[in-house]
């Protein structure tokens, strides 16, 4: 994963594929999520140097859906409604690092998968060494997250944490609230196997810092986010992951808020776990 796109550190990095893995190294943030959510590929027999992730919060869910029928699939081939509506399924109940697992093994179980690692990458946890390592080791299939952890906590070195207005140790100083959540809007599943999945997550995300001296105000992006999942020891991995911008909506008139109420609906406001 990269540093990048909402962590730029701001931004994510991402894995490659099977056999392969990808790497991005954090560099200034142009855009709040920039480093840690690119990629570059390496063939497997080389050395690896997996990137980042960065924006991009916590559980998840799955929900068993029956497949579209004839009748309600629209003239155009196009997925029926029902594809993507909730389900109202219970979302799983089990975690490990704060990370859901336990997804179905079905379409709606990756699903949910994706959408769950996506929030979980894209929160603060991920510029902290130790939860990083969690985050890493609970959502990368073993061998992808073992090459992963070495070249990230280069990336994410005091510098590149200064440039967020962080200390070495990913800390926002004294009276600042540090931002970064990904929120996922859809998913849409790009193709399925009961041993790998690829499904694409698009999100809307939050990145910056909030407080009276900060330099780098909390702002939003609108990013899809493309993970390629395996069926690993009965729960889905990530062995890829890429990103790119949009879908983006025209932006809303509503007035900025200020630190105070930004610091306060970050502390106040918590996050869900995601199901079909």
């Amino acid at each position: 994963m990269s540093n990048d796109d909402q962590y730029g550190g701001a931004g994510y990095g991402e894995v490659g594929g099977t056999g392969q893995t990808r790497t991005r190294l954090p560099e200034a943030p142009a855009d709040p999520y920039g480093p840690a959510r690119r990629t570059s590929r390496a063939p497997r027999s080389l050395v690896t140097v997996v990137g980042v992730v960065v924006l991009l919060i916590a559980a998840i869910a799955f929900a068993n859906q029956a497949p579209d029928t004839p009748d309600d699939r629209p003239a155009d081939d196009a997925p029926a409604a029902t594809s993507t509506t909730a389900t109202g399924t219970d979302p799983v109940t089990g975690k490990t690092a704060g990370i859901p697992k336990g997804f179905a093994h079905d379409e709606q179980g990756a699903q949910s998968a994706a959408a769950n690692y996506a929030v979980a990458l894209g929160s603060d946890g991920m510029f902290r060494k130790n939860t990083r390592h969690a985050l890493v080791d609970g959502i990368y299939a073993p061998d992808v997250a073992s090459r992963m952890k070495g070249p990230q906590d280069e990336a994410y070195s005091a510098a590149f944490l200064a440039k967020l207005g962080l200390d070495a140790n990913g800390n926002a100083p004294q009276g600042s609230t540090f931002v970064t959540r990904t929120v996922p809007i859809g998913t849409r599943v790009e193709s399925y196997t009961p041993t790998a999945a690829k499904v694409s997550v698009w999100y809307t995300g939050l990145i910056g810092m909030s407080g009276t001296k900060s330099t780098d105000p909390v702002r939003t992006l609108w990013k899809t986010w493309t993970f390629e999942l395996s069926w690993i020891g009965e729960d889905w991995k990530v062995v890829d992951d890429t990103q790119q911008d949009g879908p983006a909506p025209v932006p809303g008139d509503v007035p900025v808020s200020t630190s105070d109420d930004m610091s306060k609906a970050i502390k106040e406001f918590g996050g869900f776990t995601y199901a079909r």
